[in-house]
């Protein structure tokens, strides 16, 4: 299939198949004369990168997508896969501390009587 094709398939412009493959990520893209020629594979692969790229990851730490077939690379990209995840949690967890600070002080600001006199809050168990 030529470029328009995988555009139309994936969703995204020819401009951006082609920044894909300028990173390297499409690999070798086989040619018939002056065009590309794009298959299946290459199909997934796109997907795959707008997946990512939706997920907040950079073209640039996509390289591991380079080597996917091997198993070196499909364990890079595993391993990229979990470090994310792991980033994503911590910062779950920095955002639930703060829900539950933004909570306490509620609870606080709910005991003011309009005369900058607050009750103590009470202790969260």
């Amino acid at each position: 299939m030529r470029i328009s094709e995988l555009a139309a398939l994936t969703g995204c412009t020819p401009k951006a198949l082609r920044l894909y493959e300028a990173h390297g990520l499409l690999g070798t893209v086989a040619r018939r004369g002056s065009y590309r020629h794009y298959g299946l594979k290459d199909v997934q692969r796109v997907q795959w990168i707008r997946q990512a790229l939706a997920l907040g990851f950079r073209l640039a730490a996509l390289e591991p997508l380079r080597n996917i077939e091997t198993p070196d690379g499909a364990a890079a990209v595993l391993t990229l896969l979990q470090t994310r995840r792991s980033a994503i949690a911590h910062e779950l967890a920095r955002l639930q501390a703060a829900d539950t600070a933004l909570a306490e002080l509620a609870m606080e600001l709910t005991t003011c009587d309009g005369t900058n006199t607050c009750r103590a809050p009470e202790p969260l168990a």
